[in-house]
């Protein structure tokens, strides 16, 4: 029997030893974790758990359900496949954040309290990060650091809301939230920042395609569907995301097709396709969830299929860019039919997998009388269709031919990709075995007339209306060009609000050194100068006066005794009767 030890610690831990491994031991220790980490997720019955006692705090480290099995399940296998895709990467860095990264997804997926939870959070924003770093380029540094400035942002946001909760109900365990209080929104807004909702979305497509070939690949896979299973698992039936999702479906589709880079492309298409998820977890049936799980598992496999076809094109040509590429099916017809695969998969062609778990949240949608939601997926299907089924293969595989000279990636490549195009079909075709292991009972059947039917019309037009967009001219060019997100306005009303604070802060800088460095010295100089004369002049100034001095007499003594300080004379008795006054004062006063 296999041991219920929680799979993301095992990986995280088994990371730190990449960079003391070479050669064949390394590539199959990156696999044998993975491998171990999937064993567990398949046998661990459910209620299993795993705790450690941390500064009085019981910390789940493995909780098994339906719910967190099924993401458990996808994200170690995502993970076996990237590494038999990047097994021949000679890089212990990208090796090591990969595994840390896939570790800290599992890790949260099995987290059954939020303090562990939002260690493996934080831990998946920092290797991600290093993802990005290992192409080693400025681009990619610029990247990177960016998207770890967003990533801590929104973690330090759970965090606040992590407290708060605690606070108002006194339980770290992970469940059922719902958006009833300020906590709940601070864990909603941290949640949303790695889901990429709009207008919090700009750091994936800024990241992701500055990353290695194979880092966009499990890049792809986690940080966007951990933060669909963690909405699922905390936020399910919240009515705002039937929306919020509704509308990350929709906006991507018009950058997609503005965009050159094709892993721009696909990034878009991966915000559109989360869109479909944070829909179905908004609706809240148990039609709605069932079709979120399952579309979070096939986006996954066909997802990492297209981004491998993008990498192996750029490790094979070192080009990435719709206006650089073309004509590449005759070299490449392996990795091309790979890239139809996951392109049919992700556009919902029957007998793919996208076919059968999209189709869920669109049905769950029209059986709950969402009609304007309806119709705004069914618009965001043909729209992926445009970008990601037809623009990414068109482009890449089939347009102008620009006589590049290319041949099949590695062995190991096309092993990942066959790997992924197989259990794309193979989920497609027959659905039962993914249907088993969803949270909910399935009465669902997708292959019947009218889904089948409305769905290859649906995709008929939709071809139509771009081939005749190509035809006419219509359709924006493949151009050089750096498209606007929604982070121009914030990048522009950072520099702005940076602007007016520095002037006000300077301002309040430059009043602190006058009053401080200025006005306050001066003072204390002109007071110290005068203040023995002044302290012990005054009761020396009475007693002079009952002693019968007036006028020039008085003003006289005074001069003296003035200029007898300045001088550090002062006579005995003087400095004795002053003493004696102060004394007498003291006393009356008390």
């Amino acid at each position: 029997m296999i041991p219920d030890i929680p799979p993301g610690l095992l990986i995280v831990c088994g990371a730190f030893l990449v960079p003391f491994l070479r050669g064949g031991v390394r590539k199959a220790w990156v696999l044998i974790l993975p491998l171990a980490a999937l064993a567990i997720a398949i046998s661990a019955p459910e209620g299993a758990r795993w705790t450690v006692d941390f500064l009085g705090q019981k910390m789940v480290l493995f909780h098994m359900d339906r719910l967190s099995r099924v993401f458990g399940i996808i994200f170690s296998l995502i993970t076996v496949i990237g590494f038999v895709f990047a097994l021949k990467v000679e890089d212990s860095l990208q090796h090591t954040a990969a595994l840390v990264y896939a570790g800290s997804a599992l890790g949260v997926t099995f987290a059954g309290d939020f303090l562990s939870l939002y260690v493996y959070w934080e831990f998946m924003a920092v290797a991600s990060t290093f993802l990005v770093l290992a192409r080693r380029t400025p681009e990619a540094r610029a990247a990177a650091f960016r998207y770890i400035l967003v990533h801590l942002a929104g973690g330090l946001v759970l965090l606040a809301g992590i407290v708060l909760w605690y606070y108002e109900t006194g339980s770290l365990a992970v469940g059922h939230i719902g958006l009833n209080g300020s906590a709940s929104w601070l864990i909603f807004l941290g949640i949303a920042v790695n889901a990429a909702i709009p207008p919090l979305h700009p750091w994936l497509k800024d990241a992701y395609p500055q990353s290695t070939a194979t880092g966009a690949v499990f890049l792809s896979a986690f940080t966007t569907k951990s933060a669909v299973y963690l909405m699922a698992r905390t936020f399910a039936g919240t009515e705002l995301l039937i929306w919020l999702g509704a509308i990350m479906t929709f906006v991507p589709i018009f950058y997609a097709v503005l965009e050159n880079d094709i892993r721009s492309v696909l990034s878009y298409s991966l915000i559109n396709q989360v869109g479909f998820m944070m829909c179905g977890v908004g609706i809240g049936t148990e039609l709605a969830i069932n079709g979120t799980v399952a579309h979070a598992f096939c986006h996954i496999l066909y997802k990492a299929l297209l981004f491998m076809a993008a990498g192996s094109v750029l490790h094979v040509t070192g080009r990435i860019r719709c206006t650089d590429l073309g004509g590449l099916y005759k070299s490449m017809p392996l990795t091309c039919l790979f890239c139809i695969v996951g392109a049919a998969s992700i556009s919902a062609f029957p007998l793919f997998s996208g076919f059968v778990s999209k189709s869920m949240i669109v049905s769950a949608a029209g059986y709950g009388h969402l009609s304007v939601i309806w119709l705004m997926l069914q618009f965001a299907s043909a729209g992926v269709f445009h970008h990601a089924g037809i623009k990414v293969p068109f482009f890449m595989f089939f347009s102008h031919d620009q006589g590049i000279k290319a041949k099949e990636p590695p062995l190991n490549m096309l092993l990942a990709m066959g790997t992924a195009a197989f259990l794309c079909i193979a989920v497609g075709v027959y659905p039962k075995p993914l249907y088993a292991i969803l949270p909910f009972p399935v009465d669902y059947v997708p292959y019947t007339a009218a889904h089948v039917v409305g769905q290859l019309q649906l995709l008929l037009f939709g071809a139509l209306a771009f081939a005749l967009l190509m035809l006419s001219g219509v359709y924006p060019p493949e151009i050089r060009a750096i498209n606007l997100d929604t982070d121009w306005f914030y990048r522009k009303g950072f520099r702005v609000a940076d602007k007016a604070l520095g002037t006000v802060l300077n301002g309040v800088n430059k009043a602190a050194a006058g009053l401080f460095f200025g006005v306050i010295p001066g003072a204390a100089a002109r007071f110290s100068s005068n203040a023995p004369v002044r302290i012990a002049g005054a009761p020396l100034a009475g007693l002079f006066w009952l002693l019968g001095c007036r006028g020039q007499y008085l003003k006289f003594r005074m001069d003296f005794l003035r200029k007898s300080f300045e001088k550090e004379s002062l006579p005995v008795g003087w400095a004795a009767a002053a003493v004696a006054v102060m004394f007498v004062l003291l006393y009356v006063w008390n």
